[in-house]
């Protein structure tokens, strides 16, 4: 079987996590990892076994070699990072949050379908089978209507660069909200018609936590909260007439368990084969490339650019301003 290469922008925490799980694979792995120093690419690439180190983004576009081009930087310099990626046609799998803003998305989106180059954002909760496991029981009515949704995402994070710099895009909503956002987005749909959120900010202007109301044209409710100040139980919950389904922390399913009259009818565990949960959206890209396909069906462009129109509304109201804002 040919070797799927991926090629990592960003020798940061969350590139660890990547080259973590596709070191345990056979069919996918990093080929190659980039830094804007070269010594801190050298001693990654010692680290995880990875074939070739480079000092510089455009070095690692320019490979003939790379399949996927990862972006693992922070969220301000996602937009600059895909592009340059792009323009040399290399297919990207970008971090969440995708870009600073729904500005950059658009034009970054935009740009993709004008090199007609595949484009996807790691959101890893879109692309893992636990998440697909809880549409699966909505749909077949196990719950009955659903009505309402709740999730809370909440770490422990006070002092983090990337958490306390507005230059960074930083904040709970673009680290920790997304994926309530997401979570609601994935069950509930995108028929909105109206959002109610509040949020407290450190004193460098970035938010600490937040409190986001969906209403939906059809009624439902979604009530999210994420914090980079707290810890929480990371739970997800979708309520319905007739029972509810609870995810054991939304940031990477951990259990889903079904609920009627308040007793456990079933619960589903983690995949026995899984790694970490990352091969998932690498898995996905390598699918749609293979289908010739300029996106995933986990994660559709339209869905990105609308959850960041979301945060950037949010955003407005609390206050809260990077740097790549209009």
């Amino acid at each position: 079987m040919d070797i799927f290469n991926v090629g990592i922008i960003g020798a940061g925490w969350i590139a660890d996590k990547m080259s973590l799980t596709l070191a345990s694979m056979k069919d996918i792995k990093v080929k190659a990892i980039a830094s804007r120093d070269q010594a801190k690419a050298d001693a990654f690439a010692k680290q995880y076994g990875i074939e070739r180190a480079y000092g510089s983004y455009a070095q690692l576009v320019e490979d003939p070699d790379i399949d996927l081009v990862y972006i693992a930087t922070p969220h301000s310099h996602h937009f600059e990072h895909a592009s340059l990626a792009i323009n040399a046609g290399k297919p990207v799998l970008c971090e969440k949050a995708f870009t600073a803003n729904a500005d950059e998305a658009e034009r970054l989106i935009a740009l993709a379908d004008e090199k007609k180059v595949f484009l996807s954002e790691a959101v890893w909760t879109r692309y893992m089978p636990l998440s697909y496991k809880v549409k699966e029981l909505i749909d077949k009515g196990e719950i009955g209507t659903p009505r309402l949704i709740s999730s809370s995402l909440c770490y422990s994070m006070v002092g983090k660069e990337r958490i306390m710099r507005p230059d960074l895009c930083g904040g709970a909503l673009l680290d920790l909200g997304v994926y309530c956002l997401n979570f609601a987005r994935m069950y509930f749909g995108g028929d909105i018609a109206s959002v109610v959120s509040s949020a407290e900010l450190f004193e460098t202007g970035t938010d600490k936590y937040n409190s986001m109301r969906l209403t939906y044209a059809d009624g439902k409710i979604a009530d999210l909260r994420s914090s980079a100040i707290a810890r929480c139980n990371r739970e997800g919950i979708v309520c319905g007439d007739d029972g509810y389904i609870v995810v054991e922390n939304i940031n990477c399913p951990e259990a889903v368990k079904l609920y009627r009259d308040y007793q456990l009818v079933e619960e589903f565990k983690v995949p026995s084969n899984q790694i970490t949960g990352y091969e998932y959206e690498v898995f996905a890209c390598r699918d749609a490339l293979r289908e010739g396909r300029l996106e995933t069906p986990q994660m559709p462009h339209h869905e990105t650019v609308e959850i960041m129109k979301m945060m950037d509304s949010m955003r407005v109201e609390w206050g809260v301003r990077f740097p790549a804002d209009k």
